[in-house]
């Protein structure tokens, strides 16, 4: 029996650094995502120069900063064969929308193999699994990040979730952006850790939070003025 070759790719190095402390999967190929899709532009060609130069862009570094943290560790996956992928990411729309599109790139490089969800929750122990074909999740891909379009049927149920979030929390009718424009006053750094514990659903970090709070607050000024 011919023994499959795997590859583990976690949704960031948070994941990958306290599975390397649990010795979990210590004897797998892991690799780490490091990105934020769910802020921010993004292009069709996904892992392109093109694509490397809108997302350094975003995270406010160089493309060749933003090769050594996101695309050095996905070296394995763009340059060696394998025919078990599994994922690890969590539920929330930050890591879903960073599964959709790795879902995106296997589909449009062909990877014809069945890939094996695993959705993670507190202390990343799995809390569900899934088996996927990554057919039809580029063209979800573009409907989304590039169209900003609502698709019809959308598989798991979890991206489902983590679509809806993405299409609407920058809205100024959002949950989160009515959030934000009541509490006009609270210092920034105070408010991102509220929002931070009061929106988990969206799981993003600091930095999404501090630029989307400054972001409206100047708008807010421009108005004002």
């Amino acid at each position: 029996m011919i023994q499959k070759k795997t590859l583990h790719i976690l949704n960031g190095m948070g994941m990958y650094k306290y599975f390397k402390k649990a010795h979990f999967l210590e004897s797998e190929l892991m690799i780490p995502f490091n990105e934020a899709m769910c802020y921010g532009n993004t292009c069709d060609d996904i892992f392109s120069d093109e694509f490397t130069e809108i997302r350094a862009k975003v995270h406010h570094i160089t493309p060749a900063q933003y090769a050594e943290i996101t695309l050095n560790p996905l070296q394995p996956l763009f340059y060696e064969d394998f025919n078990r992928i599994v994922l690890w990411f969590d539920d929330d729309m930050f890591c879903q929308i960073n599964l959709l599109t790795i879902l995106a790139w296997l589909d449009r490089t062909n990877f014809k193999d069945a890939i094996e969800l695993q959705i993670v929750g507190d202390n990343f122990q799995s809390v569900g699994c899934f088996t996927l074909k990554p057919k039809g999740y580029y063209a979800l891909y573009k409907q989304v990040l590039i169209h900003k379009k609502i698709p019809q049927d959308v598989h798991p149920g979890s991206l489902k979730k983590g679509i809806e979030l993405y299409l609407n929390y920058l809205n100024k009718e959002s949950e989160l952006m009515l959030y934000i424009q009541k509490h006009q006053n609270v210092p920034a750094k105070e408010l991102v850790l509220v929002l931070i514990e009061n929106f988990k659903d969206y799981g993003l970090g600091d930095t999404q939070y501090l630029e989307i709070i400054e972001s409206f607050r100047k708008k807010v000024f421009d108005m004002e003025e």
